[in-house]
């Protein structure tokens, strides 16, 4: 008998987990009395000014100015006359076609030959230190 008293057992209850406290609600907001705003009037819609088409931008003279390539620098440009701004386009066409940019470094440019006299006989030299050096070759 003392078999059946064991399967008779029910199994011990567990107890009740403990409550968590529960988690507080933001109370609720009262409408704030509102003020009665003046109301904005809105600015009559002006019929807008004609505006001006926008004038293009002017090269200045000085860089527009034809100037003649030294021997030096027509051996890479050309001979004919042209404005600073075009022989610094044909510098870089030259620079581009022959791979001179540097490839680590690409603000500098390896010098070969034609460039070499050009640049006063420097090996390297920066693209910006590069207009310096090829103005002294305009006149």
């Amino acid at each position: 008998m003392a078999t059946a008293k064991k399967a008779a057992k029910k199994p011990a209850a567990k107890k009740p987990a403990a409550k968590k406290p529960a988690a507080k609600k933001p109370a609720a907001k009262k409408p704030a009395a509102k003020k009665a705003a003046p109301a904005k009037k809105k600015p009559a819609a002006k019929k807008p000014a004609a505006k001006k088409p926008a004038a293009k931008r002017k090269p200045n003279a000085a860089f527009m100015k034809a100037m003649t390539p030294t021997a030096v620098l027509a051996a890479v440009v050309g001979s004919t006359p042209m404005p600073r701004t075009e022989v610094t386009k044909k510098i870089w066409d030259y620079i581009k076609k022959n791979k001179l940019q540097d490839a680590v470094n690409r603000r500098l440019i390896n010098a070969d030959e034609k460039l070499k006299a050009v640049f006063g006989g420097k090996g390297k030299v920066s693209m910006f230190e590069m207009t310096k050096l090829v103005s002294n070759h305009l006149k």
